[in-house]
């Protein structure tokens, strides 16, 4: 079966959906990328869709891949969920975090069979091993704060319910949301798992309520801006008053864009001793666990080494 719209490719194609791709740091790496992982041939073309586009058009985004065969699979943000909603019966082939979240993150093809996957777990379990040593909440009595609820913030929160060790798991953790629905999306995905830790949701688009949330944590907590603010929309989710947890982390989810919460975190970083880290840890794993799922190799830590340093070149050169 063959859509009359799906575009036979001359070339091998890996798409990014998303809504602003061109945008996007990974069109200058991932040529760069595909040279270090010996597949040259393969080429990135973005599409953009409106936020809550019209399930066709999510729809003929995934026929494109399911039909072509040089149409090889795709890195999904922002319609995770709705490109989920829209698709599901097209493809034969979902991995349990896909089931769990009811979101897609990756697309792939083995053996003419479409396949749907959650990466965000995974990418946020390599991304805080990279930031937090193991048995840190045992060792710091640390709490989590997640401003926003989103697909990287339940993705955070899957993670930590899922660690094995109870060192690596926080007491509590505390999600900020404006959107109850997300908030809602965020419970939905937890009470399938029985876990130990504190989970508890708040309802709130209020910076200064969200400024008294975070100066109730303990020493040595984590926050995270997951919300957005300060690359899809303007702006923080606390405000300059706001006081970070003594030996904190402060992780802002962004790696572009205006980031005001990463820069309200900076200029307490001395008189808090903060560890402040950006979204560009999450968007490297976040992208090489997609292409290898896609192009189905195997990466190896030193493999990793050599994509990171290529995309740190290209993100030092652009930030000039």
């Amino acid at each position: 079966m063959m859509n009359d719209d799906v575009v036979k490719k001359e070339q091998p194609t890996f798409y990014f959906i998303g809504v602003t791709t061109g945008q996007s740091s990974i069109n200058k790496v991932f040529p760069l990328w595909m040279d270090i992982l010996e597949h040259p041939e393969v080429k990135l073309e973005g599409i953009d869709h409106a936020i809550h586009d019209a399930p066709e058009n999510y729809r003929q985004s995934v026929a494109q891949i399911k039909y072509d065969p040089n149409s090889l699979g795709a890195l999904v943000t922002t319609h995770k969920i709705d490109l989920y909603n829209a698709t599901r019966d097209m493809f034969d082939y979902f991995d349990p975090y896909a089931q769990v979240t009811g979101e897609i993150s990756c697309i792939s093809k083995r053996a003419g069979a479409l396949r749907g996957h959650a990466k965000d777990p995974i990418t946020a379990s390599l991304s805080l091993g990279a930031i937090i040593e193991n048995g840190y909440f045992a060792k710091t009595g640390g709490h989590v704060l997640s401003l926003g609820a989103g697909g990287a913030a339940v993705a955070t929160l899957l993670n930590l319910i899922n660690k094995p060790d109870k060192s690596d798991r926080p007491a509590k953790f505390i999600a900020i949301d404006l959107s109850q629905e997300r908030l809602n999306h965020m419970q939905q995905m937890a009470t399938q798992y029985d876990t130990d830790i504190e989970i508890e949701y708040i309802q709130s688009s209020d910076p200064t309520r969200n400024d008294e949330i975070m100066a109730s944590l303990p020493d040595a907590s984590i926050v995270i801006n997951a919300t957005g603010m300060g690359k899809d929309t303007p702006g923080s989710p606390i405000t300059d008053e706001g006081i970070f947890p003594r030996k904190g982390i402060a992780w802002e989810f962004n790696y572009r864009g205006e980031r005001d919460f990463m820069h309200q975190a900076l200029r307490q970083a001395d008189s808090r001793e903060l560890q402040v880290e950006d979204g560009w840890v999450y968007f490297t794993h976040g992208w090489s666990q997609v292409i290898i799922e896609v192009l189905d190799i195997q990466l190896t830590p030193e493999i990793f080494k050599k994509l990171v340093e290529v995309a740190s070149v290209v993100r030092s050169e652009s930030a000039q």
